[in-house]
């Protein structure tokens, strides 16, 4: 490892008590960590807040074994220390990175290839809420997906962080797209970014919306988060050979459904979890990112968007913010260094 001879021996990192409600999450005070081979250490400047934390912090979400067993799954700083086989990234490089846990720390470690340049115009918290968000995205809607300019997107949860990206994301790629959100003010700032509709959950059924919206044909691909019984919902709003993709269950992972519209239709339902990926699979969609979606930033079409900001003492409040659903994009947390 090479290595700055300023660099401290001790930090600050967001411990979790035990599982259980936010307020478990407290400051604490470790080594850092040291980076393998194929890995970089970044003096992290921010750390990006997503659903998968607040499921670890529950106890039910736990991390890979050789995963560091702290919260943060993304985050933008500057790099401090590189293994041997690294030689991409140098000292001083400013990384926004997917990192394999760990991220809520003034120093985390990050796999060389799961590292981005921060896009040019971004702050470093604007770069810390993509990773997470962009490797999601990306590989459910284009990799999995398959979604291609021309299609119709249904984008259920459109103001979460992931929502508000994918919307952005697939109307900048010539895609019309659809959302649902739990507000009025939630659905002007979808079509704000891009959604040529958003629907109110809360006033109006979605899919007969949809339906009058394609004149009864349907949508070619739905992102669903909320689960339970938009399944069924979903089959009603998709058009023939439709995919639909689950990459969160909200409202409940455990439904009966009936699949006589999935066979009549030729529907696809597909899901995945990002964390559980390889990293051959991770490398993949960073090399796609890097190629199709940071010029998309550069030029300024597609930018995340930032809720609220939290110094690391106040976790415990992005994380209730989190759970609570009134917010509108990404929450992030920053160290004191």
């Amino acid at each position: 490892m090479s290595a700055k001879a300023t660099l401290p021996s001790l930090m600050q990192y967001i411990a979790v008590r035990e599982p259980g409600a936010a307020d478990v999450l407290h400051m604490a005070e470790g080594n850092l960590p040291v980076p393998a081979d194929d890995e970089v250490l970044i003096r992290v400047s921010a750390a990006g807040v997503n659903r998968p934390d607040v499921l670890q912090r529950l106890g039910h979400y736990p991390p890979p074994p050789d995963a560091s067993p702290l919260l943060g799954l993304e985050v933008a700083g500057e790099v401090v220390a590189t293994g041997k086989q690294v030689s991409r990234w140098q000292r001083g490089d400013l990384v926004c990175a997917l990192v394999n846990g760990g991220g809520y720390a003034e120093y985390a470690v990050a796999p060389a290839t799961q590292c981005l340049q921060v896009p040019a115009g971004l702050s470093l918290v604007e770069a810390a809420a993509l990773p997470e968000t962009a490797f999601t995205v990306w590989h459910n809607l284009w990799q999995r997906a398959a979604l291609r300019p021309g299609e119709t997107l249904l984008v259920h949860g459109g103001s979460s962080g992931i929502g508000t990206l994918a919307i952005q994301l697939a109307a900048a790629m010539g895609v019309t797209v659809y959302a649902t959100a739990g507000s009025e003010e939630k659905c002007r700032v979808c079509e704000s970014l891009g959604a040529t509709k958003a629907i109110n959950y809360r006033e109006e059924d979605f899919v007969a919306v949809i339906k009058q919206l394609t004149d009864g044909r349907g949508v070619d691909v739905i992102l669903d988060m909320v689960g339970g019984d938009y399944v069924q919902r979903n089959f009603a709003a998709a058009a023939r050979d439709a995919r639909l993709v689950s990459i969160a269950f909200l409202e409940g992972s455990r439904v009966n459904i009936d699949l006589m519209p999935l066979m009549i239709k030729r529907l696809t339902l597909t899901g995945s979890t990002l964390r559980g990926q390889s990293p051959l699979i991770k490398v993949q969609i960073a090399r796609e990112l890097e190629q199709q979606v940071w010029p998309l930033i550069t030029q300024g079409k597609v930018k995340p968007l930032i809720s609220a900001e939290y110094p690391f003492a106040e976790a415990a409040e992005a994380h209730r913010l989190m759970e609570s659903g009134n917010l509108i994009g990404k929450v992030v947390l920053v160290p004191n260094h």
